[in-house]
């Protein structure tokens, strides 16, 4: 897997790129200062992972990952917490707030390579029917049968969505606001622009994230209102 630095901190260029020699992880292709140079070095090649600086002048992190080509997956570094659910909602892989270290470091790239061999080991993958109890998706010639009560939730991530069940986890080629009209059951609730979640396996929440057993989800802004008022009022 290779990637990218995009950073205006030179410092935090070099500390990045020096922690990635030391793990076990990408080769860094590229370091950048400013995100036109990195948007001339798309122009040209291509990584499989970029890490992306929020805070940078004229062109801000969450605003140039806009022009990122789809098949890179993109890392938030940052010394800003308040931009993690943002991060989220724009398809990020993960948010390392500064300064993590080599586990934390670790455990994103960990994440990014897993999440890229899922993508490039199930781009055939498709939605093929659906039913008031279950979907039928196809994958690498065969149909797997999915059923709604087993789906804890399921992620939006790039033109893919990512259906977590409670003992795999399966690819299907669609977006979210699609497979969300697939699915009959009310306990399915969109939480953000990533996310939807069954709320039958819901453990706890607040007004911004949702705990699925080992699993926090965050609330998107314009969803919490629906999330919180069709949930605690027992609708469900």
């Amino acid at each position: 897997m290779n990637c990218i630095i995009i950073d205006d901190e030179p410092l935090a260029r070099e500390e990045l790129h020096s922690m990635l020699q030391e793990i076990s992880g990408p080769t860094v292709i590229g370091s950048f200062s400013h995100t036109l140079a990195a948007e001339k070095f798309f122009s040209e090649h291509k990584a499989d992972l970029v890490f992306l600086d929020i805070q940078m002048p004229k062109t801000t992190g969450l605003e140039f990952v806009e022009k990122i080509p789809k098949s890179s997956l993109v890392i938030f570094t940052t010394a800003y917490p308040q931009y993690a659910l943002e991060s989220y909602e724009l398809d990020a892989i993960d948010y390392l707030l500064k300064p993590f270290n080599n586990e934390r470091l670790q455990k994103a790239v960990d994440k990014a390579q897993h999440y890229s061999d899922l993508l490039a080991a199930n781009k055939e993958n498709s939605l093929e029917r659906s039913t008031s109890e279950f979907l039928i998706i196809k994958s690498e010639k065969k149909f797997y049968k999915v059923n709604f009560a087993d789906i804890r939730y399921i992620e939006g991530l790039k033109d893919y969505v990512l259906i977590h069940t409670i003992s795999q986890k399966i690819i299907a080629a669609m977006n979210l606001k699609t497979i969300h009209q697939k699915i009959p059951l009310p306990c399915f609730i969109r939480v953000s622009k990533s996310y939807i979640v069954n709320s039958d396996h819901i453990i706890s929440f607040d007004s911004y994230s949702i705990s699925l057993d080992d699993t926090e989800l965050p609330i998107g802004e314009i969803y919490r209102e629906n999330f919180l008022k069709t949930f605690t009022n027992g609708l469900l």
